[in-house]
Protein backbone atom coordinates (compact mmCIF):
# COMPACT_ATOMS: atom_id res chain seq x y z
CA UNK A 1 0.00 0.00 0.00
CA UNK A 2 0.97 3.84 -0.90
CA UNK A 3 1.21 7.24 -0.56
CA UNK A 4 -0.45 8.89 -3.80
CA UNK A 5 1.43 8.38 -7.20
CA UNK A 6 3.46 10.84 -9.08
CA UNK A 7 2.79 11.86 -12.37
CA UNK A 8 3.19 9.17 -15.67
CA UNK A 9 5.38 8.56 -17.99
CA UNK A 10 7.92 10.54 -18.72
CA UNK A 11 6.71 12.87 -16.38
CA UNK A 12 8.31 10.65 -13.07
CA UNK A 13 11.44 8.87 -13.73
CA UNK A 14 13.28 5.86 -11.59
CA UNK A 15 17.43 6.96 -12.13
CA UNK A 16 19.43 4.10 -12.29
CA UNK A 17 23.12 4.90 -11.86
CA UNK A 18 26.15 3.22 -11.65
CA UNK A 19 28.14 5.11 -8.60
CA UNK A 20 30.53 5.01 -5.80
CA UNK A 21 28.98 3.81 -2.53
CA UNK A 22 28.02 6.41 0.51
CA UNK A 23 30.37 6.22 3.28
CA UNK A 24 27.61 6.09 5.34
CA UNK A 25 25.60 3.87 3.39
CA UNK A 26 25.52 1.12 0.75
CA UNK A 27 23.39 2.58 -1.79
CA UNK A 28 25.83 2.64 -4.67
CA UNK A 29 24.61 0.42 -7.54
CA UNK A 30 28.10 -1.67 -7.15
CA UNK A 31 27.93 -5.70 -6.83
CA UNK A 32 28.74 -5.07 -3.36
CA UNK A 33 25.66 -3.50 -2.47
CA UNK A 34 23.17 -6.35 -2.07
CA UNK A 35 25.67 -7.55 1.12
CA UNK A 36 25.30 -4.51 3.11
CA UNK A 37 22.44 -2.67 2.04
CA UNK A 38 20.96 -2.93 5.66
CA UNK A 39 22.32 0.12 6.59
CA UNK A 40 19.62 3.31 6.34
CA UNK A 41 20.55 6.85 5.23
CA UNK A 42 20.78 9.30 7.64
CA UNK A 43 18.17 12.04 7.57
CA UNK A 44 18.61 14.51 4.48
CA UNK A 45 18.64 18.06 5.34
CA UNK A 46 15.32 19.81 5.00
CA UNK A 47 14.56 20.57 1.32
CA UNK A 48 14.59 24.71 0.55
CA UNK A 49 11.71 26.53 -0.86
CA UNK A 50 11.26 26.04 -4.65
CA UNK A 51 10.43 29.04 -6.68
CA UNK A 52 6.92 29.39 -7.82
CA UNK A 53 6.52 31.62 -11.05
CA UNK A 54 2.86 33.45 -11.90
CA UNK A 55 3.20 31.95 -15.17
CA UNK A 56 0.30 29.84 -17.29
CA UNK A 57 1.38 27.70 -20.00
CA UNK A 58 -0.38 27.00 -22.95
CA UNK A 59 -0.25 23.36 -23.13
CA UNK A 60 -1.39 23.84 -27.03
CA UNK A 61 1.37 26.00 -27.48
CA UNK A 62 3.97 25.20 -24.98
CA UNK A 63 6.27 26.80 -26.42
CA UNK A 64 6.31 30.84 -25.21
CA UNK A 65 5.46 29.72 -21.70
CA UNK A 66 8.51 27.68 -21.44
CA UNK A 67 10.40 30.12 -22.94
CA UNK A 68 9.29 33.31 -20.19
CA UNK A 69 10.27 30.13 -17.43
CA UNK A 70 13.40 29.94 -19.03
CA UNK A 71 14.07 33.55 -18.72
CA UNK A 72 13.83 33.10 -15.15
CA UNK A 73 15.42 29.94 -14.52
CA UNK A 74 18.53 30.74 -16.81
CA UNK A 75 18.71 34.90 -17.67
CA UNK A 76 22.40 33.82 -19.39
CA UNK A 77 21.04 32.15 -22.12
CA UNK A 78 19.88 34.19 -25.19
CA UNK A 79 15.94 33.43 -26.51
CA UNK A 80 17.62 32.73 -29.66
CA UNK A 81 19.76 30.18 -28.49
CA UNK A 82 17.05 28.34 -26.83
CA UNK A 83 16.26 24.95 -28.72
CA UNK A 84 13.47 22.66 -27.62
CA UNK A 85 12.41 18.71 -27.62
CA UNK A 86 9.16 17.58 -27.12
CA UNK A 87 8.41 14.18 -25.16
CA UNK A 88 5.82 12.43 -26.72
CA UNK A 89 5.35 8.92 -24.54
CA UNK A 90 3.97 10.82 -21.44
CA UNK A 91 -0.14 10.41 -21.29
CA UNK A 92 -1.04 12.30 -18.43
CA UNK A 93 1.10 15.42 -18.60
CA UNK A 94 2.96 17.45 -21.47
CA UNK A 95 6.76 17.41 -21.50
CA UNK A 96 9.03 19.87 -23.10
CA UNK A 97 13.52 20.08 -23.07
CA UNK A 98 14.34 23.45 -23.41
CA UNK A 99 18.59 23.78 -24.28
CA UNK A 100 21.29 25.45 -26.10
CA UNK A 101 24.09 22.61 -25.76
CA UNK A 102 24.03 19.69 -27.97
CA UNK A 103 25.00 17.18 -25.71
CA UNK A 104 21.62 18.86 -23.53
CA UNK A 105 24.28 18.87 -20.60
CA UNK A 106 22.41 21.37 -19.24
CA UNK A 107 19.31 21.39 -19.80
CA UNK A 108 15.62 22.13 -18.10
CA UNK A 109 12.51 19.80 -18.41
CA UNK A 110 9.28 21.82 -18.48
CA UNK A 111 5.79 19.78 -17.95
CA UNK A 112 2.15 21.22 -18.52
CA UNK A 113 0.31 19.45 -16.08
CA UNK A 114 -2.81 17.69 -18.42
CA UNK A 115 -6.17 19.06 -18.33
CA UNK A 116 -8.16 18.14 -15.21
CA UNK A 117 -5.47 16.08 -13.88
CA UNK A 118 -6.22 17.49 -9.85
CA UNK A 119 -8.85 14.97 -10.24
CA UNK A 120 -6.03 12.44 -10.43
CA UNK A 121 -2.79 13.44 -8.63
CA UNK A 122 -2.56 15.87 -5.71
CA UNK A 123 -0.10 18.48 -7.42
CA UNK A 124 1.08 19.82 -3.50
CA UNK A 125 1.97 16.14 -2.36
CA UNK A 126 3.37 15.62 -5.98
CA UNK A 127 6.26 18.46 -5.36
CA UNK A 128 6.71 17.44 -1.71
CA UNK A 129 7.72 14.06 -2.46
CA UNK A 130 9.60 15.15 -5.72
CA UNK A 131 11.88 16.78 -2.78
CA UNK A 132 12.27 14.19 -0.61
CA UNK A 133 13.23 11.90 -3.35
CA UNK A 134 15.36 14.53 -4.31
CA UNK A 135 17.36 15.33 -0.79
CA UNK A 136 17.65 11.17 -0.96
CA UNK A 137 19.63 11.29 -4.11
CA UNK A 138 16.30 9.86 -5.77
CA UNK A 139 14.94 12.27 -8.52
CA UNK A 140 16.89 15.22 -10.44
CA UNK A 141 16.43 18.71 -9.01
CA UNK A 142 13.20 20.48 -8.90
CA UNK A 143 13.73 23.85 -10.23
CA UNK A 144 10.35 25.63 -9.80
CA UNK A 145 6.98 25.38 -10.03
CA UNK A 146 4.01 27.57 -12.12
CA UNK A 147 0.35 28.07 -12.01
CA UNK A 148 -0.29 24.76 -14.48
CA UNK A 149 2.95 23.24 -13.99
CA UNK A 150 6.78 22.73 -13.01
CA UNK A 151 10.45 22.63 -14.22
CA UNK A 152 13.22 20.44 -13.64
CA UNK A 153 16.42 18.93 -14.20
CA UNK A 154 17.32 16.52 -17.53
CA UNK A 155 19.11 13.33 -16.43
CA UNK A 156 20.87 11.45 -18.85
CA UNK A 157 20.72 8.07 -19.80
CA UNK A 158 18.24 5.57 -21.35
CA UNK A 159 14.22 4.89 -21.13
CA UNK A 160 14.06 1.34 -20.69
CA UNK A 161 12.00 -0.88 -22.73
CA UNK A 162 10.82 -4.16 -22.31
CA UNK A 163 13.33 -5.79 -23.62
CA UNK A 164 16.03 -4.49 -21.29
CA UNK A 165 13.84 -5.10 -17.76
CA UNK A 166 14.39 -8.86 -18.62
CA UNK A 167 18.10 -8.67 -18.29
CA UNK A 168 19.19 -9.69 -14.73
CA UNK A 169 22.01 -7.16 -14.66
CA UNK A 170 19.70 -4.28 -14.62
CA UNK A 171 16.48 -5.59 -13.00
CA UNK A 172 18.86 -6.44 -9.93
CA UNK A 173 19.76 -2.65 -10.13
CA UNK A 174 16.04 -1.83 -10.18
CA UNK A 175 15.58 -3.68 -7.31
CA UNK A 176 17.89 -2.09 -5.43
CA UNK A 177 16.79 1.08 -5.93
CA UNK A 178 13.09 0.63 -5.28
CA UNK A 179 14.51 -1.01 -1.74
CA UNK A 180 16.18 2.22 -1.73
CA UNK A 181 12.92 4.51 -2.22
CA UNK A 182 10.69 2.17 0.13
CA UNK A 183 12.85 2.65 3.44
CA UNK A 184 12.42 6.38 3.06
CA UNK A 185 10.41 7.47 5.96
CA UNK A 186 9.60 11.31 6.14
CA UNK A 187 10.33 13.00 9.57
CA UNK A 188 10.92 9.25 10.80
CA UNK A 189 7.47 7.90 10.31
CA UNK A 190 5.66 5.25 7.97
CA UNK A 191 3.11 7.12 4.96
CA UNK A 192 0.66 6.75 5.27
CA UNK A 193 -1.97 4.08 3.57
CA UNK A 194 -3.40 5.47 0.77
CA UNK A 195 -4.44 2.90 -2.50
CA UNK A 196 -8.04 2.79 -0.84
CA UNK A 197 -9.54 6.06 -0.63
CA UNK A 198 -7.49 7.19 -3.40
CA UNK A 199 -9.15 3.74 -5.58
CA UNK A 200 -12.61 5.12 -4.06
CA UNK A 201 -12.42 8.56 -5.59
CA UNK A 202 -11.64 7.32 -8.79
CA UNK A 203 -14.77 5.09 -8.48
CA UNK A 204 -16.75 8.00 -7.30
CA UNK A 205 -15.71 10.13 -9.87
CA UNK A 206 -16.67 7.38 -12.42
CA UNK A 207 -19.79 6.72 -10.78
CA UNK A 208 -21.10 9.89 -10.34
CA UNK A 209 -19.55 11.89 -13.62
CA UNK A 210 -18.70 9.49 -16.32
CA UNK A 211 -20.92 6.32 -16.08
CA UNK A 212 -23.44 7.20 -18.77
CA UNK A 213 -20.79 7.61 -21.62
CA UNK A 214 -18.83 4.41 -20.51
CA UNK A 215 -18.58 1.81 -23.47
CA UNK A 216 -20.12 -1.43 -23.81
CA UNK A 217 -17.03 -2.88 -23.41
CA UNK A 218 -16.44 -1.85 -19.77
CA UNK A 219 -17.47 -3.44 -16.67
CA UNK A 220 -21.12 -2.11 -15.43
CA UNK A 221 -20.79 0.83 -12.78
CA UNK A 222 -22.21 -2.30 -10.05
CA UNK A 223 -19.37 -4.82 -10.80
CA UNK A 224 -16.76 -2.26 -10.31
CA UNK A 225 -18.35 -1.31 -7.38
CA UNK A 226 -18.62 -4.85 -6.03
CA UNK A 227 -15.04 -5.68 -7.58
CA UNK A 228 -13.44 -2.88 -5.16
CA UNK A 229 -15.22 -4.55 -2.35
CA UNK A 230 -13.84 -7.37 -2.56
CA UNK A 231 -10.45 -6.44 -3.48
CA UNK A 232 -10.17 -3.88 -0.45
CA UNK A 233 -11.57 -6.88 1.24
CA UNK A 234 -9.07 -9.69 -0.01
CA UNK A 235 -6.07 -7.71 -0.18
CA UNK A 236 -6.63 -6.33 3.52
CA UNK A 237 -6.01 -9.74 4.97
CA UNK A 238 -2.60 -9.83 3.38
CA UNK A 239 -1.22 -7.57 6.33
CA UNK A 240 1.34 -5.47 3.61
CA UNK A 241 3.64 -3.41 4.52
CA UNK A 242 3.46 0.26 3.94
CA UNK A 243 6.10 1.78 2.09
CA UNK A 244 7.02 5.17 0.22
CA UNK A 245 6.07 4.30 -3.29
CA UNK A 246 6.76 5.62 -6.76
CA UNK A 247 3.63 3.69 -7.81
CA UNK A 248 4.24 4.08 -11.85
CA UNK A 249 7.53 2.15 -12.61
CA UNK A 250 6.16 1.05 -16.13
CA UNK A 251 9.05 0.74 -18.33
CA UNK A 252 9.98 4.40 -19.99
CA UNK A 253 9.72 5.87 -16.55
CA UNK A 254 13.21 3.83 -15.76
CA UNK A 255 16.22 5.58 -16.66
CA UNK A 256 19.53 3.81 -16.82
CA UNK A 257 22.62 5.93 -16.67
CA UNK A 258 25.27 3.84 -18.12
CA UNK A 259 27.49 3.52 -21.23
CA UNK A 260 24.81 1.79 -23.37
CA UNK A 261 4.74 5.73 -24.56
CA UNK A 262 2.77 3.27 -23.49
CA UNK A 263 1.57 2.73 -26.59
CA UNK A 264 0.81 -1.25 -26.36
CA UNK A 265 0.72 -3.81 -22.99
CA UNK A 266 1.91 -7.08 -24.27
CA UNK A 267 1.38 -9.22 -21.07
CA UNK A 268 3.12 -11.88 -23.15
CA UNK A 269 6.25 -10.38 -21.59
CA UNK A 270 4.76 -10.17 -17.73
CA UNK A 271 7.47 -11.60 -15.92
CA UNK A 272 7.37 -15.47 -15.28
CA UNK A 273 7.37 -16.94 -11.87
CA UNK A 274 11.26 -17.40 -11.83
CA UNK A 275 12.27 -14.01 -12.86
CA UNK A 276 9.71 -12.69 -9.99
CA UNK A 277 11.41 -14.71 -7.73
CA UNK A 278 14.83 -13.96 -8.54
CA UNK A 279 13.79 -10.54 -8.33
CA UNK A 280 12.00 -10.15 -5.05
CA UNK A 281 15.11 -12.08 -3.33
CA UNK A 282 17.30 -8.82 -5.14
CA UNK A 283 15.03 -6.81 -3.31
CA UNK A 284 14.60 -8.24 0.08
CA UNK A 285 18.40 -9.05 0.31
CA UNK A 286 19.17 -5.04 0.00
CA UNK A 287 16.04 -4.18 2.18
CA UNK A 288 16.99 -6.36 5.07
CA UNK A 289 20.92 -6.54 4.29
CA UNK A 290 21.08 -9.86 5.23
CA UNK A 291 20.34 -13.59 3.52
CA UNK A 292 16.52 -13.87 3.15
CA UNK A 293 14.71 -17.10 2.97
CA UNK A 294 12.74 -18.79 0.38
CA UNK A 295 9.20 -18.66 2.48
CA UNK A 296 10.13 -14.62 2.79
CA UNK A 297 10.53 -14.64 -1.07
CA UNK A 298 7.31 -16.85 -1.35
CA UNK A 299 5.33 -14.53 0.96
CA UNK A 300 6.31 -11.58 -0.88
CA UNK A 301 6.02 -13.45 -4.20
CA UNK A 302 2.12 -13.81 -3.08
CA UNK A 303 1.41 -10.05 -2.02
CA UNK A 304 2.95 -8.58 -5.00
CA UNK A 305 0.77 -10.56 -7.67
CA UNK A 306 -2.53 -10.15 -5.12
CA UNK A 307 -1.77 -6.14 -5.41
CA UNK A 308 -1.14 -6.26 -9.44
CA UNK A 309 -5.25 -6.79 -9.09
CA UNK A 310 -5.16 -4.02 -7.48
CA UNK A 311 -2.48 -2.17 -9.95
CA UNK A 312 -4.91 -3.52 -13.09
CA UNK A 313 -7.80 -1.71 -11.23
CA UNK A 314 -6.81 1.32 -10.03
CA UNK A 315 -4.99 2.32 -13.98
CA UNK A 316 -7.85 1.15 -15.46
CA UNK A 317 -10.40 3.43 -13.70
CA UNK A 318 -7.22 6.22 -14.06
CA UNK A 319 -7.92 5.72 -18.12
CA UNK A 320 -11.46 6.11 -18.07
CA UNK A 321 -11.56 9.55 -16.07
CA UNK A 322 -8.30 10.31 -18.94
CA UNK A 323 -10.88 9.30 -21.51
CA UNK A 324 -12.93 11.82 -20.21
CA UNK A 325 -11.00 15.28 -19.94
CA UNK A 326 -7.58 14.52 -21.33
CA UNK A 327 -6.62 16.05 -24.60
CA UNK A 328 -3.64 14.27 -25.25
CA UNK A 329 -3.97 11.94 -28.02
CA UNK A 330 -3.98 8.19 -26.57
CA UNK A 331 -6.72 5.63 -26.62
CA UNK A 332 -7.76 5.97 -23.30
CA UNK A 333 -10.87 3.78 -23.39
CA UNK A 334 -8.84 1.14 -25.11
CA UNK A 335 -6.51 1.17 -22.30
CA UNK A 336 -8.94 0.78 -19.52
CA UNK A 337 -10.35 -1.88 -21.25
CA UNK A 338 -7.03 -3.78 -21.66
CA UNK A 339 -6.68 -3.76 -17.88
CA UNK A 340 -9.64 -4.60 -16.93
CA UNK A 341 -9.82 -7.65 -18.92
CA UNK A 342 -6.13 -8.56 -17.97
CA UNK A 343 -7.46 -7.90 -14.30
CA UNK A 344 -10.31 -10.45 -14.46
CA UNK A 345 -8.34 -12.89 -16.48
CA UNK A 346 -5.71 -13.25 -13.65
CA UNK A 347 -8.15 -13.07 -11.11
CA UNK A 348 -8.80 -16.54 -10.61
CA UNK A 349 -5.43 -18.09 -10.26
CA UNK A 350 -4.28 -14.93 -8.35
CA UNK A 351 -7.01 -14.70 -5.72
CA UNK A 352 -6.22 -18.74 -5.27
CA UNK A 353 -2.71 -18.50 -4.20
CA UNK A 354 -2.16 -19.33 -0.51
CA UNK A 355 0.33 -17.41 1.66
CA UNK A 356 3.55 -19.92 2.92
CA UNK A 357 2.99 -21.69 6.27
Amino acid sequence: MAVPPLAPPPCSPFYLRRQAPCPQCSWGMEEKAAASAGCREPDPPRAAAVPCYGVSVDPDDILPGALRLIQELRPHWGPEQVRTKRFTDGITNKLVACYVEEDMRDCVLVRVYGEHTELLVDRENEVRNFQLLRAHGCAPKLYCTFQNGLCYEYMQGVALGPEHIREPRLFRLIALEMAKIHSIHENGSLPKPTLWPKMHNYFTLVKNEISPSLSADVPKVEVLEWELTWLKEHLSQLDPPVVFCHNDLLCKNIIYDGSRGVNEVDYCQYPTRETQLQWLHYYLQAQKGTAVTPREVERLYVQVNKFALASHFFWALWALIQNQYSTIDFDFLRYAVIRFNQYFKVKPQVSALEMPK
